[in-house]
């Protein structure tokens, strides 16, 4: 037996034998279970919840002994937040934002770059005034020149650990919850900012794109058959370079520039031969920038899925890349130096985390930039190895390769800037102008005033708490109650007490109280008996009430479960002799009338009669021992038990009457009735002498007689028409019978209800009238053309035949007449047969109804469309091949949101995995009509349920690298759509 239950037992043993009015303080007390010892530390390790006197595991642990200062607040030390010494800012991830970090920070240490924009004017005149910026008015940059010169400054003279760079993000107008392809935002941007540089007149300012990552290749094109030579030049801020194929960075770029031969179709139109020729083609390198950018192109697109995937293949570069014999002009000085990686962690093109490697130009030491966090390498040297073991993808990946001294090897690289090494070290620091800095400086002091603030609420903390920290040492000692005098306090409450985190409530007691405002015996489980002592400086210091003391014990809840105990205990003894007295067989009117159900479930009944808890202790309080109740099964439980009928109300009639149906209840002895009564005195009480009601046995007549009636009816209804009942010999309007002329419309639902009525007249009452206005519209015209009725409407009216017609008249009350006639037209041609209905047909609402039936058939959820794919003009149905469970009216808007259970997007994707087409190879028609706007719904598309949609895919393209060429320029046309990177 579970220790609670043990409890539970022994406080109350003393029941079992001590009447209701016996009842004294001592056994009160034990029942409140005051005799139980108190634990003790280190004896007793959790708190029992049983015992009001135990006081151990209660949240006290945290408080004795000494305690580390820390543990009072949970405040960071500002100082965390300050920028370490000699070291550079970091920058916040805004959520998908880390590719725009490591662009931002490479951009930052090109101290030439950074120079140039600092000496770029700013346009804010409104906060320059002649003694500085305005106080009390935040800077507000208006150009993306100004917001990065604004990040820059704070870049290099911040006291911040990292910085945020929303309002940079925000002015670009990009999506900070989806991460883009990060090669793509460099290109754009480069020329976002070379455009607005443009419009500067400072030379040194509006070349300095061009002079820093401009450099000039040549497409040239030679004629195999006369020589001549064609070019095509063209500027380049970036060398894209394939790496499939490649181990070494010096392949890709021998790849990059390789001749091309043109033979075949491919062939050449040479100008000076006037005809096609052989040629050969390739890319001539004639000048190369101060910076040069090497983007690595490792997301490629997969045909077979129709996404980007990774290129997770190890590529070797060096530190020093001699780029003189890739250029056309030998005897200058083409030797760079790498100065930053740029690094995708990660095996997927859509997930991942980017962390740039960058050198620092003045002191060439490398660092670390991943978002907020600035880690500066060991010994000057870049230090890769930490970030390929992280994006490990599985055992089976290529091992990596040996690298010699000054080269390095990485799988995650995705571009290398090089910097040209005949370049000047830079030997003073780029100089913020004073504008700058004055917005720095005031950021600064933001900051400072802010760790000042910090500062003094973790003091304020740590005084609270050495204050609380005294207060529970010295009041957990004098908890225990002992022999002096005590009161009961919530165990909820004193938990919150010792809960450093969150700040102490007033006592409420409430939630613990009987009906009779008093200590309700149920609860003592999560209550804790303590001193007066200890509860004279709670109630004193936070307030609260009521206060629970030993007059706080409830008398009368004590007694009531005395009784119920006691009545218990009896019960089982009483179920036998009830069921013993039952066998007798009940003489003259000595008996009473009890319901066999309730005589079948009493014993049950009465159980939970006696286990019912104090009604308004559960109005106030719906948790017993920790557990709560669900506020909506409460609802569900009660409103089951209020339709639950109690004991011998399953032979009350609806007038409140003894019932007239003697199958629902039988006689017992008076002994068995008195023994029933005990335990249910308020049950209705039917001797036998007693009456059945007579409103009962009234309406039990009428209804025989209207079940009679209903026969009667019924049976003459189908004498009169009984082709019409068993449907047979019915006429046909697509093959008119030749015996008539005429013929009569109802309704389809009232046959069906009059064969209902015919079939089973007790159970269904009888059909009085013939409601053909259904048929009809609010004009009073016929909504049926004679073609339709021979068709899809057919099943909504029923033909009948002239004399049919007569008897429905006759039985019958009928709102409207409706028939179609059959006439001969012209003398010449009387073969020529018109059908005339009465009424005429009203073309405006029959052209309203059809348009309300496409609208019907268009909006649906969950049903089925088919496809069919088309090989050489047949159709192709694989067994793997979708059927798509969709929704007609879902919009492209839509898609986010939340659906219902058993509501799902519609998974086109399907498509390309059982047929290997990629979305951008399919052709989709229904009915002759192409499928291609991506934005419109299945229902305005005219795709309806049981549709068959047919496929035709487009023939692969040879040229494997064109087709990546021409995907690497769309694909980011979209993933950077609507911001202000295609503004320009």
């Amino acid at each position: 037996m579970a220790p609670r239950l043990q409890l539970e037992k022994a406080a109350w043993r003393w029941a079992e034998t001590v009447r209701p009015e016996e009842v004294s303080q001592e056994h009160i007390e034990t029942a409140y279970r005051i005799w139980l010892e108190p634990c003790i530390r280190g004896v007793c390790r959790r708190n029992c919840k049983g015992n009001p006197n135990c006081l151990v595991g209660i949240g006290e642990h945290i408080w004795l002994g000494e305690i580390d200062e820390n543990s009072f607040h949970n405040i960071d030390d500002p100082n965390c937040e300050r920028r370490k010494k000699n070291s550079f800012v970091g920058l916040t991830n805004l959520g998908a934002t880390c590719y725009v970090n490591t662009f931002l920070q490479v951009w930052f240490l090109n101290l030439e770059l950074r120079q140039a924009l600092y000496l770029c004017p700013s346009t804010c005149g409104d906060y320059v005034m002649g003694d500085g910026i305005q106080e009390g008015k935040d800077y507000e940059p208006q150009t993306i020149c100004e917001h990065l010169q604004y990040l820059f400054a704070l870049l290099q003279n911040s006291n911040r650990r990292y910085i945020d760079p929303s309002g940079f993000v925000k002015a670009l107008g990009l999506d900070t919850g989806q991460q883009q392809d990060a090669q793509e935002f460099s290109k754009l941007f480069m020329s976002l900012l070379e455009d607005t540089l443009s419009k500067q007149k400072n030379p040194d300012v509006r070349n300095i794109v061009q002079q820093q990552f401009c450099g000039e290749y040549a497409y040239v094109t030679v004629c195999n058959q006369c020589g001549r030579e064609s070019k095509l030049l063209s500027k380049f801020y970036e060398l894209e370079l394939n790496i499939q194929g490649h181990k070494q960075l010096t392949d890709c770029i021998s790849e990059f520039l390789k001749e091309e031969k043109l033979e075949g179709d491919n062939r050449y139109f040479c100008e000076n031969c006037q005809s096609k020729q052989n040629a050969t083609r390739k890319i001539r390198l004639l000048s190369l920038p101060c910076t040069l950018n090497l983007q690595l192109m490792r997301f490629v697109f997969d045909r077979q899925t129709g996404h980007k995937k990774k290129l997770n293949t190890y590529i070797g570069f060096s530190e020093i890349l001699d780029m003189e014999p890739y250029v056309e002009h030998k005897g200058g000085s083409y030797v760079y130096e790498l100065s930053a990686v740029l690094i995708h962690r990660g095996v997927s093109a859509y997930s991942g985390h980017y962390i740039a490697h960058v050198k620092d130009p003045q002191s060439g030491e490398w660092y670390k930039f991943n978002d907020e966090d600035i880690e500066k390498m060991e010994g000057k040297k870049l230090q890769l190895g930490i970030e390929e073991d992280l994006a490990e993808p599985s055992k089976s990946q290529t091992r990596k390769p040996k690298c010699g001294k000054g080269t390095h090897c990485s799988r995650n690289a995705y571009m290398l800037v090089y910097r040209l090494q005949t370049q000047e070290k830079p030997t003073t620091t780029v100089q913020v102008p004073a504008f700058l800095q004055e917005l720095v400086d005031r950021d600064n002091s933001k900051f400072e005033e802010w760790c000042i603030e910090m500062a003094e609420m973790r003091k304020q903390s740590v005084d609270k708490g050495k204050a609380k920290h005294e207060e529970v040492k010295e009041l957990y000692q004098r908890l225990p109650a002992g022999a002096e005098p005590y009161e009961f306090v919530s165990l909820e409450w004193l938990q919150k007490w010792l809960d450093e985190s969150t700040p102490t409530k007033p006592i409420d007691n409430h939630a613990c109280l009987c009906s009779h405002d008093k200590l309700h015996p149920d609860k003592i489980s999560i209550m804790k008996r303590i001193s007066e002592y200890a509860a004279d400086i709670f109630y004193s210091r936070y307030g609260g009430g009521p206060r629970l003391t030993v007059k706080a014990l409830c008398k009368e809840c004590v007694v009531e479960r005395c009784r119920v105990l006691r009545l218990k205990s009896q019960l089982n003894e009483d179920y036998k002799t009830v069921n013993n007295l039952l066998k007798a067989t009940v003489k003259g009117n000595d008996g009473f009338w009890v319901g066999k159900s309730s005589l079948r479930s009493w014993r049950q009944l009465a159980l939970e009669q006696l286990d019912e808890p104090d009604g308004d202790v559960d109005q106030s309080n719906g948790k017993m021992n920790g557990n709560t109740l669900n506020k909506d099964e409460s609802k569900e439980e009660r409103k089951e038990e209020e339709e639950e009928l109690n004991f011998n109300e399953d032979i009350l009639c609806p007038h409140g009457e003894l019932c007239i149906s003697e199958n629902e209840r039988r006689l017992v002895s008076k002994e068995a009735w008195s023994k029933l009564q005990q335990y249910f005195p308020k049950a209705p009480e039917f001797p036998s002498y007693r009456e059945c009601c007579s409103q009962c046995k009234i309406l039990e007549r009428e209804g025989e007689e209207n079940e009679a009636l209903h026969k009667m009816i019924a049976n003459e209804q189908k004498t009169s028409l009984p082709n019409l009942f068993q449907d047979k010999n019915r006429p046909c309007l697509s093959n008119w019978p030749e015996e008539t002329d005429v013929l009569y419309i109802v309704s389809q639902f009232f046959v069906e209800e009059w064969r209902k009525f015919v079939r089973k007249p007790t159970r269904c009452s009888p059909v009085s009238s013939v409601g053909n206005s259904a048929l009809l519209c609010p004009h009073g015209g016929l909504m049926f053309t004679f073609a339709s009725m021979t068709k899809e409407d057919s099943k909504l009216i029923a033909l009948l035949w002239p004399s049919e017609w007569h008897m429905i008249q006759k039985l019958f009350v009928v709102d409207h007449v409706i028939k179609i006639t059959r006439t001969e037209v012209g003398e010449a041609n009387p073969s020529e047969t018109q059908y005339i209905s009465e009424p005429k047909l009203c073309p405006e609402c029959r052209e309203g109804l059809l348009c309300q039936q496409q609208r019907d058939l268009r909006e649906y959820t969950q049903a089925t469309i088919y496809v069919h794919k088309v090989v050489d003009n047949k159709k192709v149905m694989k067994d793997s091949a979708p059927e798509l469970n969709v929704s007609s009216s879902e919009t492209e808007e839509d898609k986010e949101e939340a659906k219902p259970d058993g509501e799902k997007d519609p998974d086109f994707n399907q498509i390309m995995h059982a047929f290997s087409v990629a979305p951008f190879d399919q052709n989709l028609s229904i009915d002759g009509k192409i499928l291609s706007d991506d934005c419109a719904t299945l229902g305005t598309l005219g795709v309806i349920p049981e549709s068959v949609i047919l496929l035709k895919a487009d023939e692969p393209i040879a040229d494997y690298a064109a087709m990546d060429d021409v995907m690497q320029v769309c694909m980011p046309e979209e993933g950077f759509k609507g911001t202000g990177l295609l503004g320009h």
